[in-house]
């Protein structure tokens, strides 16, 4: 009983502050509501990133992998940080210049309209289908193990599946669809520090757990029993081989922290570049701090259950209910509660982002006024959120969901991110090419995973990650060929919008460099090569 007060006492804490912080905000405006005013500064910006990344996907989906294969899945987390500092350097620069609200919106000012829609028509399906109903089923999961809902209820695991995730896709709508992005980015800032004190509290009463009281004795068990799990290494058989981190791992993390409308969203709501790329850097930083609640943990939980027969996605909830004291329990549960609606409204958000300005307003009702284009994006908010509500009990039964999401992520991850860098880096990259690029690549990787002769070649010959390299490769080749046989008639020039102060972060540089050695050091600190012969 007291799981659950500290629980409720802490949720509404969040949404009394968030309500109190952002009472006054502009939501009747499409900058208002989409962008936050374009105000956000660093520190809201890094804390957004972060809690939007650091959901259930995150925490159950990671550390379940981690759960099955040791330390070698931080490349999600620790790989993320080169991702954020090409970002910071690179994209966000250009992203700000164009005054955007959108990728699909960056790829019409460089290509044209027919682009625009279609890239945005990926995102919204893939949202819908992919995302949204991953972060519903991994929060339901999650908060389904902490509270054993199953043992105090005595309902079944379908009921109390369903019924956990249309409570959280509820309530990630609320926020997301009335509050609008600086809603979402507050509410964020708040549960993040809940969550980075939570998942830290998580290792720490883990490993004395581990070592029955012990602190030290637990930490000599991680390191002396099993010690295969702690290498960063990956193996050949494991789901993240060493190798993979050159190709689609890397890939699918420069896409996911530089082009993902989800997340980067926030980033175009910055009031500078130089707010935007403190946010940027900052979130680096947090993020090779990741394995500590990402990884961790789930490796523990290998020392604890590994003969128990728990599903990997159990671990996390499991170890969490069982080492926590009561009253900590209910905090954590609210912050990773908080977590899931944080992704979940994060990613609803931008799809009603997407809709309302690449869908509605230049397709379905041009002359649409601001208060038209949200009031029509919430509505499709419900309607997408409801989609998701449905998909997402469908999961079950996924071996690693968060191997899943990934190989799904590369359907749309690896095209959209070719035409965005090639549009980038080259002038004369046409429309035509850059609509052939999309279709081509979301074609050749739907054979590679969904027709079976092609799956069990790739599975033989490559690994899914590096399969999707050598699609990137390809497509950013076809691509700079048909800028070279079939160009632009003029070269595009990178018009200034003129939006906000784009006076690079002096700091942004060196902060970078050493952000990108500490990432070589965290590799070193904890390789051993042995399993690579």
């Amino acid at each position: 009983m007291f799981t659950i007060l500290t629980f409720l006492f802490f949720t509404a804490l969040v949404a009394i502050l968030t309500w109190r912080m952002t009472r006054r905000d502009d939501h009747g405006s499409s900058d208002g509501y989409f962008l936050g005013g374009r105000k956000l500064t660093g520190g809201f910006i890094a804390g957004s990133l972060l809690l939007t990344n650091l959901s259930t996907e995150q925490l159950v989906g990671l550390n379940g992998a981690a759960f099955l294969d040791g330390f070698s899945v931080m490349a999600w987390e620790v790989v993320a940080a080169v991702g954020l500092v090409l970002m910071a350097l690179f994209f966000l620069p250009r992203y700000l210049k164009s005054g955007i609200a959108t990728i699909p919106e960056f790829l019409e000012k460089r290509f044209d309209a027919s682009t625009r829609t279609l890239t945005t028509l990926i995102f919204i399906i893939a949202y819908a289908a992919i995302l949204l109903p991953i972060i519903l089923y991994t929060g339901a999961v999650g908060i389904s193990s902490i509270f054993d809902i199953g043992a105090v209820t005595g309902f079944q695991s379908d009921t109390i599946l369903w019924t956990t995730v249309c409570f959280v896709g509820t309530i990630g709508s609320l926020y997301a669809i009335f509050g609008g992005l600086r809603t979402v980015a507050v509410s964020d800032t708040i549960n993040g520090l809940g969550l980075l004190i939570g998942g830290i509290m998580i290792a720490y009463f883990g490993v004395r757990t581990l070592g029955d009281g012990d602190l030290f004795q637990g930490i000599e068990i991680l390191r002396t029993k099993h010690p295969e799990k702690l290498n960063s290494i990956g193996g050949p058989k494991q789901s993240v081989p060493f190798s993979t981190l050159f190709t689609g791992v890397l890939l699918l993390n420069l896409f996911y922290w530089c082009t993902n409308q989800q997340i980067i969203q926030r980033t175009f709501g910055a009031s500078s570049l130089e707010e935007g790329q403190k946010g940027v850097i900052y979130a680096g930083y947090l993020k090779v701090v990741g394995p500590l609640i990402l990884v961790f943990p789930g490796i523990i939980a290998f020392h604890l259950y590994s003969t128990d027969g728990i599903r990997a996605d159990q671990a996390y909830g499991t170890l969490v209910r069982d080492v926590l004291p009561p009253a900590l329990t209910g905090f954590f549960a609210a912050a990773i509660v908080g977590a899931v609606l944080s992704s979940f409204n994060s990613a609803l958000n931008s799809t009603c982002t997407l809709f309302g300005l690449g869908i509605y307003k230049p397709l379905l009702n041009k002359n649409a006024d601001e208060a038209t284009v949200i009031r029509s994006s919430k509505v499709f908010g419900w309607a997408i959120a409801i989609i998701a509500m449905l998909i997402a009990p469908l999961l079950a039964g996924q071996e690693s969901i968060f191997g899943y999401l990934q190989k799904m992520n590369g359907l749309y991850f690896i095209p959209i991110f070719s035409v965005v860098v090639v549009g980038m880096l080259s002038r004369r990259a046409s429309a035509f090419g850059a609509k052939i690029t999309l279709i081509l690549g979301f074609t050749l990787i739907s054979c590679g995973y969904f027709i079976p002769a092609f799956d069990a070649w790739i599975d033989q010959n490559l690994n899914d990650f590096h399969f999707l390299g050598l699609v990137f490769v390809l497509l950013v080749g076809l691509m700079l060929m048909m800028a070279r046989v079939s160009p632009r008639e003029t070269p595009w020039v990178h018009e200034d919008a003129g939006i906000v102060d784009l006076t690079p972060w002096s700091l942004a540089k060196p902060a970078a460099i050493v952000l990108v050695l500490i990432v070589v050091g965290i590799y070193g600190a904890f390789a051993d090569l042995s399993v690579l012969h």
